[in-house]
């Protein structure tokens, strides 16, 4: 995941699972009063989001897609039980993230027709599940393809103009939180199961026209991360294996590498990037699941958890106790894991940004 700051230092923190050092895992409970006096002292103003299904809070809910989760079990565990379209049991990293800086415990999304202009000045997703850097990748489910986001985001930007005025809207943006959380659907739904991109790129290829999709982005005042994909639960399914499959954490790894070695290229005076690593922890997790008081990390909560998500999950039963497991569906962490994501994420940007 990558977190942007956009202001007159703008910075991105990078959330692309590769290092986050295990002993903020374990570190105190954050001074969530101290991250909003820093807020404050840096004029954050709201919390901006684009991505995939890890930052989506319902925005597929209003598309002609399969790719849904406005049903339980999906949200059974939010504070009304009350399934928004989150791919998880309740809050999403980017929940906590906007929690922790004061914006909203919930961040709304953009095309949700219940959306409020307070909503739309403490901060919005655009993001949608099953999208990717790549244009085909959103085609291929007919979601929004991150163009169309950006397209979103300019017409959030005149909404919030109406509101405020000029002067004020544009600080607003020029001040807000941006995360971006996507690139593991350019792999898992299209390049590994569609012939169309690998016959025309290998995969180093195919990284390096995903870096340039992902420049684009981040260009346009957004930016993602990419977890230890040959560890979800479906993939070891599908592989007929029980241990992660090295080949696809491999390409994970490799272009988090890419990403990490191109937003340095990207820094100047008005961008600092801070790398947060989550691959790292959501491989440990995976590996050692004990440490951070998880029971299960081989299979999801929902249903038999080894390939139910999505529609294929609606109304499975459910496990007992969802703070013991890594995954709420075959592919989705729970919202215990995204919780130790957030906070990792927020460690690092106090230590760095602040």
């Amino acid at each position: 995941m990558f977190v942007m700051i956009m202001k007159t230092m703008s910075v991105i923190v990078t959330a692309i699972f590769l290092a986050i050092p295990l002993c903020l895992i374990y570190a105190e409970a954050i001074d969530y009063n101290q991250l909003r006096l820093m807020a404050a002292k840096h004029n954050m103003t709201c919390i901006l989001v684009f991505g995939d299904s890890t930052v989506d809070p319902g925005n597929n809910n209003y598309l002609f897609t399969p790719v849904k989760s406005n049903f339980l079990p999906y949200g059974e565990d939010l504070y009304s039980g009350h399934p928004t379209g989150r791919f998880c049991n309740g809050r999403l990293t980017t929940d906590f993230i906007a929690e922790a800086f004061g914006f909203t415990d919930l961040v709304r999304a953009f095309l949700d027709p219940a959306i409020t202009s307070k909503d739309m000045l403490h901060g919005v997703s655009f993001a949608s599940a099953a999208t990717g850097y790549d244009e085909f990748t959103a085609n291929l489910s007919n979601v929004l393809s991150i163009s169309k986001q950006l397209d979103y985001f300019r017409q959030y930007k005149n909404h919030i103009k109406n509101l405020v005025g000029t002067k004020e809207s544009e600080e607003i943006v020029k001040n807000a939180l941006v995360i971006l959380s996507m690139g593991t659907n350019d792999f898992l739904l299209n390049y590994y199961v569609e012939p169309t991109r690998s016959r025309q790129y290998n995969i180093e290829q195919y990284q390096n026209y995903l870096i340039s999709c992902m420049k684009t982005a981040i260009k346009e005042n957004s930016s993602g991360r990419n977890p230890p994909f040959g560890c979800v639960p479906i993939v070891r399914t599908l592989r007929d294996a029980i241990k992660c499959d090295d080949e696809l954490n491999e390409a994970a790894l490799s272009f988090n590498s890419k990403i990490q070695r191109e937003l340095k290229t990207l820094a100047g005076p008005s961008l600092t990037s801070v790398f947060v690593d989550i691959y790292g922890v959501v491989l440990d997790a995976f590996e050692s699941p004990e440490r951070y008081g998880f029971t299960e990390a081989l299979k999801g909560c929902c249903g038999s958890g080894a390939y139910e998500y999505g529609i294929t999950c609606k109304h499975m039963s459910t496990c007992s106790d969802r703070t013991k497991y890594v995954f709420w569906d075959a592919i989705h962490p729970t919202e215990r894991m995204y919780k130790i994501l957030a906070d990792g994420a927020l460690e690092l940007i106090l230590s760095y940004m602040f």
